[in-house]
Protein backbone atom coordinates (compact mmCIF):
# COMPACT_ATOMS: atom_id res chain seq x y z
CA UNK A 1 0.00 0.00 0.00
CA UNK A 2 1.46 3.36 -1.03
CA UNK A 3 1.62 6.12 1.55
CA UNK A 4 -1.03 8.32 -0.08
CA UNK A 5 -3.40 5.54 -1.08
CA UNK A 6 -6.93 5.74 0.32
CA UNK A 7 -8.51 2.35 1.01
CA UNK A 8 -11.85 1.35 2.49
CA UNK A 9 -12.46 -2.14 3.81
CA UNK A 10 -15.98 -2.34 2.54
CA UNK A 11 -19.30 -4.17 2.43
CA UNK A 12 -21.70 -3.08 -0.30
CA UNK A 13 -24.81 -3.30 1.91
CA UNK A 14 -23.35 -1.53 4.95
CA UNK A 15 -24.77 1.99 5.40
CA UNK A 16 -21.71 2.75 7.51
CA UNK A 17 -19.40 2.02 4.57
CA UNK A 18 -21.66 4.06 2.28
CA UNK A 19 -21.16 7.07 4.56
CA UNK A 20 -17.41 7.01 4.03
CA UNK A 21 -17.72 6.57 0.27
CA UNK A 22 -20.17 9.47 -0.03
CA UNK A 23 -17.89 11.72 2.04
CA UNK A 24 -14.92 10.87 -0.17
CA UNK A 25 -17.00 11.50 -3.29
CA UNK A 26 -18.10 14.88 -1.92
CA UNK A 27 -14.41 15.75 -1.51
CA UNK A 28 -13.58 14.52 -5.01
CA UNK A 29 -11.10 11.95 -3.69
CA UNK A 30 -10.19 8.68 -5.39
CA UNK A 31 -10.10 5.56 -3.26
CA UNK A 32 -10.04 1.79 -3.45
CA UNK A 33 -12.94 -0.14 -1.93
CA UNK A 34 -11.86 -3.63 -0.90
CA UNK A 35 -14.86 -5.92 -0.31
CA UNK A 36 -14.90 -7.95 2.88
CA UNK A 37 -16.65 -11.30 3.25
CA UNK A 38 -18.21 -10.62 6.63
CA UNK A 39 -19.94 -14.00 6.84
CA UNK A 40 -17.43 -16.28 5.17
CA UNK A 41 -14.16 -15.07 6.58
CA UNK A 42 -12.81 -11.62 7.36
CA UNK A 43 -9.43 -10.61 5.97
CA UNK A 44 -6.31 -10.42 8.08
CA UNK A 45 -6.11 -6.73 7.20
CA UNK A 46 -9.56 -6.12 8.70
CA UNK A 47 -8.78 -8.11 11.84
CA UNK A 48 -5.49 -6.30 12.42
CA UNK A 49 -6.85 -2.87 11.46
CA UNK A 50 -9.93 -3.10 13.70
CA UNK A 51 -8.99 -5.61 16.41
CA UNK A 52 -11.58 -4.28 18.87
CA UNK A 53 -14.79 -4.59 16.82
CA UNK A 54 -13.56 -6.49 13.73
CA UNK A 55 -16.14 -4.60 11.63
CA UNK A 56 -16.26 -2.49 8.49
CA UNK A 57 -15.71 0.21 7.54
CA UNK A 58 -12.02 0.60 8.10
CA UNK A 59 -10.42 3.58 6.36
CA UNK A 60 -6.70 3.40 5.65
CA UNK A 61 -4.81 6.63 4.92
CA UNK A 62 -1.03 6.58 4.70
CA UNK A 63 -1.34 2.99 5.86
CA UNK A 64 -2.91 4.08 9.16
CA UNK A 65 -6.36 2.64 9.99
CA UNK A 66 -9.39 4.49 11.29
CA UNK A 67 -12.63 2.84 12.44
CA UNK A 68 -16.25 3.91 13.05
CA UNK A 69 -17.98 5.73 10.19
CA UNK A 70 -18.76 9.01 11.99
CA UNK A 71 -15.14 9.25 13.16
CA UNK A 72 -13.90 8.54 9.64
CA UNK A 73 -16.16 11.14 8.02
CA UNK A 74 -15.03 13.76 10.56
CA UNK A 75 -11.41 12.85 9.82
CA UNK A 76 -12.00 13.20 6.08
CA UNK A 77 -13.57 16.62 6.64
CA UNK A 78 -10.65 17.83 8.74
CA UNK A 79 -7.96 16.38 6.45
CA UNK A 80 -9.49 17.70 3.22
CA UNK A 81 -11.34 20.86 4.38
CA UNK A 82 -13.00 21.88 1.11
CA UNK A 83 -15.86 21.62 0.59
CA UNK A 84 -16.75 21.57 4.29
CA UNK A 85 -19.12 18.84 5.44
CA UNK A 86 -19.56 19.91 9.06
CA UNK A 87 -21.13 23.30 9.91
CA UNK A 88 -18.88 26.28 10.57
CA UNK A 89 -19.71 27.06 14.24
CA UNK A 90 -18.95 24.90 17.30
CA UNK A 91 -22.61 24.92 18.33
CA UNK A 92 -23.85 23.77 14.92
CA UNK A 93 -21.15 21.09 14.76
CA UNK A 94 -22.21 19.84 18.19
CA UNK A 95 -25.85 19.74 17.09
CA UNK A 96 -24.89 17.80 13.96
CA UNK A 97 -23.03 15.24 16.06
CA UNK A 98 -26.02 14.95 18.39
CA UNK A 99 -28.30 14.03 15.49
CA UNK A 100 -25.82 11.53 14.10
CA UNK A 101 -25.65 9.88 17.52
CA UNK A 102 -29.46 9.73 17.60
CA UNK A 103 -29.57 8.25 14.10
CA UNK A 104 -27.00 5.59 14.98
CA UNK A 105 -28.78 4.58 18.16
CA UNK A 106 -32.40 4.84 17.07
CA UNK A 107 -32.89 4.57 13.33
CA UNK A 108 -31.10 1.50 12.04
CA UNK A 109 -30.87 -0.87 14.99
CA UNK A 110 -33.63 0.13 17.40
CA UNK A 111 -36.41 0.84 14.92
CA UNK A 112 -35.88 0.02 11.24
CA UNK A 113 -34.19 -3.35 11.74
CA UNK A 114 -36.51 -4.21 14.61
CA UNK A 115 -39.36 -4.48 12.09
CA UNK A 116 -37.78 -7.10 9.87
CA UNK A 117 -36.36 -8.90 12.91
CA UNK A 118 -39.76 -8.99 14.64
CA UNK A 119 -41.29 -12.35 15.46
CA UNK A 120 -44.98 -12.24 16.38
CA UNK A 121 -47.71 -9.62 16.03
CA UNK A 122 -47.02 -7.80 19.29
CA UNK A 123 -43.33 -7.40 18.53
CA UNK A 124 -44.14 -6.20 15.03
CA UNK A 125 -46.66 -3.61 16.20
CA UNK A 126 -44.23 -2.29 18.81
CA UNK A 127 -41.42 -2.07 16.26
CA UNK A 128 -43.63 -0.28 13.74
CA UNK A 129 -44.79 2.24 16.34
CA UNK A 130 -41.21 3.06 17.37
CA UNK A 131 -40.04 3.31 13.76
CA UNK A 132 -42.78 5.81 12.91
CA UNK A 133 -42.00 7.83 16.05
CA UNK A 134 -38.32 8.01 15.07
CA UNK A 135 -39.26 9.12 11.55
CA UNK A 136 -41.38 11.92 13.06
CA UNK A 137 -38.46 13.05 15.25
CA UNK A 138 -36.15 13.22 12.25
CA UNK A 139 -38.79 15.04 10.23
CA UNK A 140 -39.04 17.58 13.05
CA UNK A 141 -35.27 18.05 13.01
CA UNK A 142 -35.35 18.57 9.25
CA UNK A 143 -38.22 21.03 9.48
CA UNK A 144 -38.72 23.12 6.35
CA UNK A 145 -35.04 22.95 5.36
CA UNK A 146 -33.73 21.35 2.19
CA UNK A 147 -31.10 19.46 4.18
CA UNK A 148 -30.47 18.97 7.88
CA UNK A 149 -28.03 21.89 8.10
CA UNK A 150 -29.98 24.18 5.77
CA UNK A 151 -29.53 24.70 2.06
CA UNK A 152 -26.36 22.61 1.68
CA UNK A 153 -25.95 18.84 1.74
CA UNK A 154 -23.68 18.11 4.69
CA UNK A 155 -22.51 15.92 7.56
CA UNK A 156 -25.86 14.75 8.97
CA UNK A 157 -27.24 14.11 5.48
CA UNK A 158 -24.17 12.03 4.57
CA UNK A 159 -24.51 9.90 7.70
CA UNK A 160 -28.30 9.57 7.49
CA UNK A 161 -29.07 8.94 3.82
CA UNK A 162 -27.40 5.50 3.49
CA UNK A 163 -29.66 4.05 6.18
CA UNK A 164 -32.74 4.91 4.13
CA UNK A 165 -32.01 2.25 1.50
CA UNK A 166 -32.93 -0.26 4.23
CA UNK A 167 -36.37 1.34 4.70
CA UNK A 168 -37.99 -0.65 1.87
CA UNK A 169 -37.43 -3.85 3.83
CA UNK A 170 -39.07 -2.27 6.87
CA UNK A 171 -41.97 -1.06 4.73
CA UNK A 172 -42.62 -4.49 3.25
CA UNK A 173 -42.27 -6.53 6.41
CA UNK A 174 -44.15 -3.91 8.44
CA UNK A 175 -46.80 -3.10 5.84
CA UNK A 176 -46.25 0.66 6.05
CA UNK A 177 -45.08 3.52 3.83
CA UNK A 178 -42.43 6.03 4.89
CA UNK A 179 -43.83 8.59 2.46
CA UNK A 180 -47.26 8.39 4.08
CA UNK A 181 -45.87 8.64 7.61
CA UNK A 182 -43.22 11.32 6.96
CA UNK A 183 -43.70 13.10 3.63
CA UNK A 184 -41.04 15.77 4.29
CA UNK A 185 -38.46 13.15 5.20
CA UNK A 186 -39.42 11.18 2.11
CA UNK A 187 -38.89 14.30 -0.02
CA UNK A 188 -35.48 14.77 1.60
CA UNK A 189 -34.56 11.17 0.67
CA UNK A 190 -35.49 11.81 -2.97
CA UNK A 191 -33.55 15.10 -2.94
CA UNK A 192 -30.42 13.41 -1.63
CA UNK A 193 -30.70 10.55 -4.12
CA UNK A 194 -30.61 13.08 -6.95
CA UNK A 195 -27.02 13.89 -6.00
CA UNK A 196 -24.49 11.93 -8.05
CA UNK A 197 -22.23 11.42 -5.02
CA UNK A 198 -25.11 9.63 -3.29
CA UNK A 199 -26.74 7.83 -6.21
CA UNK A 200 -23.51 6.12 -7.27
CA UNK A 201 -22.91 4.77 -3.74
CA UNK A 202 -26.32 3.89 -2.27
CA UNK A 203 -27.62 0.60 -3.73
CA UNK A 204 -31.08 -0.14 -5.05
CA UNK A 205 -33.38 -0.74 -2.04
CA UNK A 206 -34.66 -3.87 -3.81
CA UNK A 207 -31.18 -5.39 -3.48
CA UNK A 208 -31.13 -4.51 0.22
CA UNK A 209 -34.58 -6.11 0.58
CA UNK A 210 -33.22 -9.34 -0.95
CA UNK A 211 -30.21 -9.10 1.38
CA UNK A 212 -32.55 -8.75 4.37
CA UNK A 213 -34.51 -11.83 3.29
CA UNK A 214 -31.25 -13.78 3.38
CA UNK A 215 -30.34 -12.28 6.76
CA UNK A 216 -33.69 -13.39 8.16
CA UNK A 217 -32.97 -16.93 6.97
CA UNK A 218 -29.53 -16.81 8.59
CA UNK A 219 -31.07 -15.60 11.85
CA UNK A 220 -33.80 -18.25 11.71
CA UNK A 221 -36.63 -15.71 11.50
CA UNK A 222 -39.76 -17.18 9.95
Amino acid sequence: MSENELVILDCWASPFCMRVKIALAEKGLDYEARPEDLFGGKSDLLLTSNPIYKKVPVFLHDGKPLCESSVIVSYIDETWPAPALLPSTPYERSQARFWVDYIDKKVLFDSSAAIWKASGDDAMEGAKKEFVEVLKVLEGALGEKEYFAGDAFGYVDILAIPITCWFLASERFGNLKVEAESPKLSAWIKRCMEKETVAKVVPDPEKIYEFVINLRKMFGIA
